[in-house]
């Protein structure tokens, strides 16, 4: 039997890529790491020796997400307004770096395997994602390989369909990012209506706790005349605090009208605006107001929570 702090190594070892696989599965940080940390506990209590202890955790921790994901949908159908996935700012949380294709996972990306099984979304995750054989995979989820082939092609369709067609260097998705905070905050129409697509969205996460669209707002006019009302009604401009990727998208940090801290993402497609992604769900949003008051980009004396 292996000593406890040679378990306690290996896990540890294993953490990081666990946390990104729970957080792939669910879309929840908070979650991912009650997951991850259920994980931990089965591990300790594991009294045989283990030759692949990253299969094996990976074993664990994808089980625990399946069996998670079957109660997670019931309380996604009650959720408040348009769900999005807890915000991975890229350049403050050290946690999602590495694994290749998994930081290559935008929130794009994200929303589509939203709408696969929870075993076409493991079976995805584990093959094309993290790099599992189709073999380990099967094991993992207990089925047989031509199942989990067959689980792992649908989902990759679909996924397919989604994937970006146009990348952004860093310096276009900056200009871009920067460009659209100022427009929108300014009420600049005619600045939004040069950068945005004629079919953009604009979806917005506030699950029931603060202000946001409950609905997908969907087309270049009913979006334009959006932010012409926002920028009639309210006084108070927003203060952008961080310029960040989020899940792997061009965005920002900011705290908007009524001191409400929020995130934001764009999808950019052929150097125009695709798809708004707006978190204010203060629920989705404490890990950002931590890694921000680490980095000190809060410096106001009411900022230290994400409603304030």
């Amino acid at each position: 039997m292996p000593r406890p702090d040679e378990r306690l190594r290996d896990f540890e070892a294993q953490r990081p890529r666990l946390r990104r696989l729970a957080y792939r599965m669910t879309g929840s940080l908070a979650e991912a790491e009650d997951l991850v940390q259920e994980a931990w506990l089965r591990w300790a209590r594991t009294g045989e020796s283990v030759d692949a202890p990253a299969a094996f955790l990976t074993r664990i921790v994808t089980r625990l997400c399946l069996d998670h994901m079957k109660s997670a949908r019931v309380r996604r159908e009650s959720y408040v307004g348009a769900w999005l996935p807890d915000p991975l700012v890229g350049s403050f949380d050290p946690r999602d770096a590495g694994d290749g294709a998994a930081g290559d996972l935008t929130l794009t990306l994200m929303l589509a395997l939203e709408r696969l099984s929870p075993l076409e979304r493991a079976a995805f995750l584990l093959h094309d994602v993290f790099g599992m054989a189709l073999g380990e995979v099967a094991t993992a989820l207990d089925r047989d390989p031509a199942a989990v082939r067959q689980l792992a092609a649908r989902a990759r369709k679909h996924v397919h369909e989604a994937r970006p067609r146009y990348r952004v260097e860093q310096a276009e998705a900056d200009r871009i990012a920067r460009a659209f905070f100022a427009a929108s905050r300014d009420g600049d129409i005619a600045t939004l209506k040069a950068m945005l697509a004629d079919d953009v969205i604009v979806r917005s996460d506030g699950g029931g706790k603060v202000i946001a669209f409950l609905n997908i707002i969907r087309g270049i006019d009913k979006v334009l005349r959006l932010f012409a009302g926002i920028a009639r009604k309210f006084q108070d401009k927003p203060v952008m605090l961080a310029r960040v990727e989020i899940d792997g998208l061009p965005g920002y940090i900011s705290h908007d009208r009524g001191g409400v801290l929020r995130t934001t993402a764009l999808e950019i497609s052929d150097g125009r605006i695709a798809a708004i992604y707006i978190m204010r769900n203060p629920d989705k949003l404490h890990h950002v107001v931590a890694a921000l008051a680490a980095e000190g980009a809060i410096r106001e004396a009411g900022a230290s929570s994400p409603s304030s």
